[in-house]
């Protein structure tokens, strides 16, 4: 039988649809073991205010499908500091918290982390849109936003197709440009900019005007926002051939939205499974999928690594764009 009685759960840093999915997962697989399960309102913030509350299986009803997190989320600097971190601890503890799941991404778990080396057994989930946590496939809302981006692409290609025009859309990734390969391989772009390869925007502007001349009536470049800015890229390429391609800045249109069924059924996968974990005694991990297979990290290992830039499906998305 579970040692753990009660189990908090939290989501941090920026919202990415899922989210509810997770929350939903973790809230009745708790219940349905007979665990007591708190909300914290305002990711770590709430934390430090103690604003937690007493979910039920009516807290979560109908949120399968909502994007952003009914638990909402806000920026705590407080929580940096080793006084804020042990005043989280503090508050779990008067509470009688057994163990806290937290959802999010890289400086969620960054939390999380801290407060395990504190007595708190933690598990984090991978909610970000930017698919830039290790040791996991994918993460939550990453799919949803691939889509939402590859939805754009194919609507500005039309206006782009109907005017003989080029397009730079910007999209979300300051330190991963995973939305942008994704999006860009599954939209047929002809020029996708990351921050993990180097480019040269003189063979950028090039190729698009050798597409114009080969008789293309659109040219397509998907840049993510941690390599560059899509006005910057257009400029650059209006100096070195004097085409003016459009830009478009997608930004947090990429967070919102319902939840694609894969990223619904990756949060109840994974909040599901970070319940078993507590259950199991476990503690410090990061919860993730890879090759179809649950799997439980140390969260130490897991921020103090950097996942893996798929060069094999950016080297496709070259030869594809031909």
């Amino acid at each position: 039988m579970s040692a753990v009685k009660s189990i908090a759960v939290l989501t941090s840093g920026g919202d990415s649809q899922g989210m509810n999915a997770a929350v939903r997962a973790v809230v009745r697989s708790a219940l349905y073991f007979d665990i007591e399960v708190y909300g914290v309102q305002r990711g770590y913030q709430g934390l430090l205010n103690d604003d937690l509350r007493p979910m039920d299986l009516r807290s979560v009803g109908d949120i399968l499908q909502r994007g952003g997190t009914v638990l909402q989320t806000a920026r705590c600097k407080e929580f940096l500091t080793a006084e804020g971190q042990q005043r989280g601890a503090d508050v779990l503890r008067s509470r009688g918290i057994d163990g806290l799941v937290v959802i999010g991404g890289d400086g969620s778990y960054q939390g999380a982390n801290k407060l395990s080396k504190l007595g708190i057994k933690t598990m984090g989930l991978p909610g970000t849109i930017d698919n830039d946590i290790p040791f996991t496939d994918s993460t939550i809302g990453f799919d949803t936003a691939v889509s939402i981006v590859v939805d754009a692409i194919n609507k500005i290609r039309d206006t782009m197709s109907s005017h003989e025009r080029a397009s730079v859309v910007e999209v979300m990734g300051r330190h991963c440009g995973d939305i942008a390969l994704y999006a860009g391989l599954a939209s047929g772009a002809e020029t996708i900019i990351v921050p993990e390869v180097p480019y040269d925007m003189k063979e950028v502007a090039n190729r698009m005007k050798s597409n114009f001349a080969k008789g293309k009536r659109h040219s397509i470049v998907v840049v993510a926002e941690g390599a560059a800015k899509g006005v910057d890229v257009a400029r650059e390429i209006t100096n070195s051939c004097g085409l003016e391609p459009h830009v478009t800045v997608l930004g947090h249109i990429q967070r919102g939205g319902a939840p694609t069924a894969a990223d619904r059924i990756l949060a109840s996968q994974l909040g599901d499974f970070a319940v078993h974990q507590l259950m199991a005694g476990e503690s410090a991990k990061a919860c993730g999928i890879i090759s179809g297979k649950l799997v439980a990290t140390d969260i130490d290992t897991v921020v103090n690594s950097k996942k893996p830039f798929n060069m094999d499906l950016y080297e496709l998305a070259i030869r594809l764009s031909q």
